[in-house]
Order: C-alpha cells, then sequence, then structure tokens
C-alpha cells in the first residue's frame, strides 16, 4: 500500500461522509425536532438526482440543474407536507413509517415511469471534469467540489439553529410545542419551513451524486440506512453530531472496504480473506455505531443534553 493510495481513500471517504452529511442533516432536523420519522426522504435525494441529472443533459449547466432539481425536490416535499406529514405530527412513529413507506414505493413507480427502469448518468461539469494536485495526489477536482458543498452546508445550518430568529423558533417548538404556541410562535409554519429545508439538502446531495455514480430507482432506500445511522450515532437532532458523524461513517465505510482486504490476506489464507474482509467491511459502520452507543446511549452530541 503506498502513500498515494492511502490519501486518495481519505479523501474519497471525506467526500463519502459530506455526501452523507448533506442527507442526514436535513433527516436530522425532521426527525429530532418534528419527532417525525420520514422514510420518504430517501426519496426526496432520488427525485433530486433524478432531476438534475436531466436539466443538466438538457441545458448543459450544472448550476441550472442543481437549482432547479432543489426548487422542484422543494415544491414536492411541501405538497407532501401538506396532505400527508403534517396529518402524522402528533401520531406514533409506527403510524409515521406506515405512511411514508407507502411514499417511497408510490415515488420508485413514479419515477420508473417517468424516467424508465435503466439508471442515467449526469455528465460531470465541464470546469470541474479534470484532477487539481492535492498534496501530490491527482485528485478529481469534482469531489473537491463535494467537500467544499459539504463544509459550506455545515456552517449555514450550524448559523441558522444557533444564531437566527428561525432558529429559536424551531428550537422553541421542538422542545414544548405547546407552550410555543401559547407564545404565539405558529410552529406548524416553522415545522414546514424545516421540512422543505430537509428536502432542499436532500435535493441537493442527491444532484452532486449524479455525476458520481448512476441516478437510479432505489438509490434513496440504499442511503437512507447510512443516513440512519449516522443520525443515531451523531444524536437525534442535532446538527454538529450529524457533521461529525457522517465523517466517521464516511471514513470507516471507506477504509474498510479499501484496507481490511488487504490486511487480511496477510494474515489469513486468502481463500477466507476474500470472503472475510467484504463482510466484515459491509457492516464496519454499524460495529461503529454499536460502539458508540455503548459508551453514549444518546449519541454524541444529543440535541437535548
Amino acid at each position: 500500500m503506498d502513500l498515494t493510495f492511502f490519501l486518495e481513500q481519505i479523501f474519497n471517504g471525506l467526500g463519502y461522509g459530506f455526501m452523507l452529511f448533506l442527507l442526514a442533516a436535513g433527516l436530522t432536523l425532521v426527525f429530532g425536532i418534528m419527532d417525525t420519522l420520514n422514510l420518504a426522504h430517501g426519496s426526496l435525494f432520488m427525485v433530486g438526482g433524478y432531476v438534475s441529472a436531466t436539466v443538466h443533459t438538457q441545458s448543459g449547466s450544472f448550476i441550472t440543474a442543481v437549482l432547479v432539481a432543489v426548487l422542484a425536490t422543494v415544491l414536492l416535499a411541501m405538497l407532501l407536507e401538506a396532505l400527508l406529514v403534517r396529518r402524522l405530527y402528533g401520531r406514533d412513529h409506527l403510524s409515521q413509517v406506515l405512511a411514508t413507506f407507502g411514499i417511497v414505493l408510490i415515488a420508485d413507480d413514479l419515477v420508473k415511469f417517468v424516467w424508465g427502469p435503466s439508471p442515467i448518468m449526469a455528465p460531470t461539469p465541464a470546469l470541474l471534469s479534470g484532477p487539481v494536485d492535492l498534496l501530490g495526489l491527482p485528485y478529481p477536482s469534482y469531489r473537491l467540489l463535494i467537500l467544499g458543498a459539504g463544509l459550506a452546508v455545515a456552517l449555514g445550518l450550524y448559523l441558522l439553529v444557533n444564531h437566527s430568529r428561525l432558529g429559536m423558533l424551531v428550537r422553541a417548538g421542538a422542545s414544548n410545542r405547546a407552550m410555543a404556541e401559547f407564545m404565539g410562535v405558529r410552529v406548524s409554519k416553522v415545522f414546514a419551513i424545516v421540512f422543505a429545508l430537509g428536502a432542499a439538502l436532500a435535493a441537493l446531495a442527491g444532484a452532486l451524486m449524479g455525476p458520481i455514480s448512476a441516478v437510479a430507482i432505489g438509490m434513496g432506500e440504499a442511503i437512507l440506512i447510512p443516513a440512519l445511522v449516522v443520525i443515531v450515532i451523531g444524536g437525534i437532532g442535532s446538527v454538529r453530531g450529524a457533521f461529525v458523524a457522517s465523517l466517521l461513517v464516511g471514513l470507516v465505510d471507506t477504509a474498510g472496504r479499501a484496507f481490511l482486504p488487504l490486511l487480511l490476506r496477510e494474515l489469513l489464507p486468502p481463500a477466507l480473506a476474500a470472503d472475510a474482509g467484504p463482510a466484515i467491511a459491509s457492516i464496519a459502520m454499524y460495529m461503529l455505531m454499536a460502539g458508540v452507543l455503548v459508551f453514549k446511549p444518546s449519541g454524541l452530541f444529543p440535541a437535548r443534553a
């Protein structure tokens, strides 16, 4: 294993972590602040990816594609919140899971009807198609864009939640909804804004994912599980926790898949190492979650600590 390969996998892990953060940040806001488990969050990620890939292919403008994808997904999320999710705020989590899982199945069929069953690949922006020299490593410039987008969103969410009037109202509605309403806060409106913000982040993640991997039906469900692991590790409702946990999960998952098989080949017979390496790597993030919960049952940075 050389230094170039090691650095490449570290940067890949950070990029995957930032992508998880974009999805998990919106999910942890909706779940932690609104106490609503929205499994359809992954479908919003998928819609953002499909809309962005289509617009980018037709217009040739990556920025336009991202903006259109975010806007279209937010409008869809506002409609979903008004027609369904708003009626789930006071219900138990089982009802929320059943209702939003139904949305997942409907969304997959609608996407298949509109775009067909085959995956589509979004083009990489021309200005970001080449590599850049990063610590002596030629690294794809588009992946650096994902790192920058993740950092910018993390800073923006921190300022929004902790240093803005909207953030104050969100925290008040999450802590004691009845008291906030008595004080004149329109909690339902605040929750609708939070839901739309979560949808915007999911759409941004889907749009950025398009040029890296194929946009396909079911991609939302595939990434939803790691996103749920992230918010459990970080602490439900905590943006800071989602940020730290996303990077941990991204690094652990990527390092496990890249380095663990190589390590096991040095310790075990080749046939056994070939089977054990991928198997252990696939559960690395769950082992991380179990280890964290042993010492911090509420997560690293619980929002209501």
